[in-house]
């Protein structure tokens, strides 16, 4: 991670939004080995019946994987989440939207993945004075290096106190 140019983070950690420039990149050190447990338990909790997730049977015998794949959505929000320390905790006032989202190679059971964060873009809010926006693009890898995930997210984020 990059040092603040501008101060401190928040208290929680978070940058605030004159912490981010365009060009920036964040390799976060939080990294994730992933689980059955983990895609069971969320294509569950989201009500996801696809059998690509949640049956080894069926991928075994039906699919070209020949094993269930991580459910995508899992995956989504495992690496925003593992930005999240290093950029936003404390500061986000609300997710904007998530655009450009591609999942180009599979991710399984005992994959570990590492995420990197890119400031693609910063503007001050035309209708809040204490808050901009920042577009990332985080990209999630699996240990041999292969890209497994990526997104272009946009946050309203906080600015610094005025003190």
């Amino acid at each position: 991670m990059t040092a603040q140019a501008n101060g401190s983070p928040h208290p929680r950690g978070g940058l605030y939004f004159e912490d981010f420039s365009v060009g920036q990149l964040i390799r976060h050190r939080l990294t994730r080995t992933v689980t059955q447990m983990d895609n069971m338990l969320f294509s569950n909790m989201t009500l996801n019946p696809q059998p690509l997730h949640i049956d080894a049977h069926f991928c075994a015998t039906e699919t070209e994987w020949g094993r269930p794949l991580m459910n995508s959505l899992f995956t989504l929000g495992l690496m925003i989440g593992i930005s999240v320390n290093d950029t936003t905790v404390g500061t986000t006032i609300a997710n904007l939207g998530m655009t450009d989202v591609r999942f180009p190679a599979p991710l399984f059971e005992g994959d570990t993945i590492n995420v990197t964060t890119e400031v693609v873009a910063v503007r001050s809010s035309q209708s809040r004075p204490d808050a901009g926006i920042v577009d990332f693009l985080h990209r999630a890898y699996k240990q041999d290096g292969t890209l497994v995930a990526e997104c272009r997210r946009q946050a309203f984020m906080r600015k610094r106190p005025a003190v």
